[in-house]
């Protein structure tokens, strides 16, 4: 998974007879933390970020400007500064010009009467502030596990913003039916996070579908049907083995597409072109989001339905901010007062890794069945995909925006685990035939409805939620937490002023 580098310094008092006595347990720290973020920062598919260590305690100018050089060399794109000691803090300005002014900071310090790292801290973070600097703090001792969480939550929300920020997101086709929260507002979007829009006909990936490798989509064919069986609903008119491999043809279209043209998130309008004339896209976007297909093990490709951009960069932050898992795309459909669960379904992109969370595809497949795609809406046929997700943990969130201003709703919940026949009263009063999950917000049904800006919302498995804050306080997007946890949530200096 892609990830940019990580700096971490630390600055000291200049006096010579200071700096030499207590430089060496410095480094200690510095390097120490360093390890720590190592072992511990680990993405699904075993890649971490690399950590740079400035090769020297920061003491003068000189040397600040140096280690900050060093750091812009090795392409440094957030900066954790630790506080061991007391430190003369205008030498933060030689050593963060010289790295790039333009990096999420994190001030991070011990809590030690002996070596006051909180003042050094304090001092130092507090001249980066009054210019005007989104910075972070976290206060602990180094072997707190919950200071330890904070970090490194703090670098995955970091690790998401400097990751996406020189990334395209490729759209296939446009917004899809008119859905003007799911457009790609191009000026408010560059400002907060930097990602920007290309946009590609679908008339591309149909003629893409005329050149695709036939032994592909047969190995393809071959690996869905000894993984479903009968669980496959050939009615002979809108699901056919035909019409599935067609859906194959678009995966792999998608992927050639998203590679030569170096997209590493995509949406797909889908309605109406390719659903009247070409095939559902259900199949196609389940698969890219997937971390696995007939070859093996592979990372998940965030691909929104109906080409909805707000929601396709929401679900690559939540793949950031978790390390690279599989991401959820639902429709808010139904509210079941009764009992406290909503259930969230649409024809489109629900990954089948989360059918029962696992990396393995047989595990997963045991629990889906594919449908013929409903004729009222996709008259060109193919398979919709059926399931009830599994129970488990999950962080719920939305990009939206207001008057041109983004902003970002999260929430955690889960995914209840209800009856069989339970589950299958709920799915029958929707549609039978689509992906779905029964969830329960930890926040009440009518602050949802009163803030969320969209009919799109994205989740991914974990509690991701104190990430998801630190992110949007380095984008400068006003977080809207849901729940008790909004309630807990301390407003940073820059929302106060």
């Amino acid at each position: 998974m892609r990830s940019t580098p990580i700096g971490i310094v630390m600055l000291n008092d200049e006096r010579e007879h200071v700096y030499r006595q207590n430089n060496p347990l410095n480094m200690k720290v510095v390097r120490n933390w360093a390890k720590l973020i190592e072992e511990n920062v680990v993405n699904v598919d075993k890649s971490r970020p690399q950590v740079v260590v400035g090769s020297e305690i920061i003491t003068s100018i000189r040397s600040a400007q140096k280690v900050g050089e060093e750091l812009s060399r090795a392409n440094c794109k957030q900066v954790i500064m630790c506080y061991n000691v007391w430190d003369f803090p205008f030498l933060v300005w030689p050593f963060l010009n010289s790295l790039g002014r333009d990096v999420p900071v994190l001030s991070l310090s011990n809590n030690n009467g002996k070596y006051p790292g909180n003042v050094g801290l304090l001092a130092t973070d507090g001249a980066l502030r009054q210019a005007g600097f989104r910075t972070h703090r976290i206060v602990g001792e180094m072997e707190d596990r919950k200071t330890q969480k904070k970090v490194f939550n703090w670098i995955r929300a970091s690790q998401a913003v400097t990751t996406i920020k020189n990334e395209v997101y490729g759209c296939y086709g446009g917004h899809s039916m008119g859905m003007e929260t799911g457009y790609f507002h191009l000026v408010p979007t560059i400002k907060a996070l930097g990602v920007t829009v290309r946009q590609i006909d679908q008339l591309l990936l149909r003629e893409e579908m005329e050149r695709v490798d036939e032994k592909e989509v047969e190995k393809g064919f071959n690996w869905l049907t000894d993984l479903l069986g009968e669980r496959i609903k050939y009615d002979g008119k809108m699901l056919t083995p035909e019409s599935l491999k067609n859906q194959l043809r678009l995966y792999l279209s998608v992927r050639k597409v998203n590679e030569e043209k170096g997209f590493d998130f995509c949406g797909i309008k889908g309605q109406r072109e390719l659903t009247e004339y070409v095939c559902l896209a259900d199949v196609a976007e389940m698969l890219l989001n997937d971390p696995y297909d007939w070859r093996g093990p592979k990372e998940p490709t965030v691909c929104a339905t109906e080409a909805d951009a707000y929601a396709a960069i929401t679900m690559q932050l939540l793949k950031y901010v978790s390390g690279g898992l599989p991401t959820l795309f639902m429709d808010v459909r139904l509210y079941h007062p009764d009992r406290d669960i909503w259930d969230f379904c649409n024809s489109g992109n629900h990954a089948s890794f989360y059918a029962q969370r696992s990396f393995d595809p047989e595990d997963n497949f045991k629990h889906i069945t594919l449908y013929p795609a409903l004729e009222f809406y996709f008259k060109a046929g193919g398979a919709s995909v059926f399931f009830d997700a599994g129970p488990g943990e999950l962080t719920f969130a939305r990009l939206g925006l207001w008057d041109d201003k983004p902003y970002l709703v999260m929430a955690k919940g889960e995914v209840v685990d209800l009856p069989e026949d339970e589950r299958k009263k709920i799915d029958d009063q929707t549609d039978p035939t689509w992906p779905h999950v029964h969830a329960r917000l930890f926040c009440d049904y009518e602050e949802f409805i009163d803030l969320f800006p969209s009919n799109h919302i994205l989740a991914v498995a974990g509690d991701h939620l104190e990430s998801l804050k630190y992110l949007s306080e380095i984008a400068g997007i006003r977080p809207i937490v849901l729940g008790e946890d909004g309630k807990r949530r301390r407003s940073p200096i820059w929302e106060r002023v």
